[in-house]
């Protein structure tokens, strides 16, 4: 299994004693907006999940990384790859911290600048694409410090009660791969 780590942090992949942290993410409403989650999941449906994510990216087209801080190895968040296309050599990326209270502390960027090796080192992909609401400027910096340029924005496109936000899409591309 491959884990990528620096000092702070450690990403792995899921795990069974995952569950109840993968339950309380996906079933928190406050992220349903950019997830388009309509319903909370079952235990057993997330169990399913957990149990497909062995399965290669290539096969799956998608993979989740656990973000753990290294010395406790507490969760924190998860990180994901989705619309794995190999075709024409892109992944779209998401990441999620789950307590406000560890936002803001640097792991969102530990574990991008941990997939980005990761995705243009070991799985040699020439494109990566965020979705980030426009709303979100934390997101927006992170992404953009990294080299991801705001390619669109699409106008009213995610609907949260009964209102309209605009998400914009941020796209990396390594030209030399």
């Amino acid at each position: 299994m491959i884990t990528l780590q620096n000092d702070r942090i450690y990403l792995r992949m899921l795990e069974p004693q995952d569950l109840q942290f993968l339950s309380n993410v996906e079933n928190n409403p406050e992220f349903w907006t950019i997830s388009q989650t309509t319903q909370p999941f079952t235990n057993y449906t997330l169990s399913q999940y957990i149990e497909q994510a062995h399965q290669d990216i290539y096969e799956s087209k998608q993979q989740r990384w656990v973000i753990c801080q290294q010395q406790t190895s507490t969760i924190i968040g998860f990180i994901d790859l989705f619309d794995f296309d190999i075709r024409n050599s892109r992944v779209g990326l998401g990441i999620v911290i789950a307590d406000k209270n560890d936002r803001k502390k640097g792991y969102a960027t530990d574990s991008l600048e941990l997939i980005l090796s990761y995705i243009f080192n070991h799985l040699f992909i020439r494109q990566i694409f965020v979705n980030i609401l426009t709303d979100n400027t934390a997101s927006r910096k992170l992404f953009s410090k990294f080299g991801f340029q705001l390619a669109g924005v699409k106008k009213d496109w995610i609907r949260e009660n009964n209102l309209y936000k605009d998400e914009a899409i941020y796209q990396l591309i390594r030209k030399d791969l």
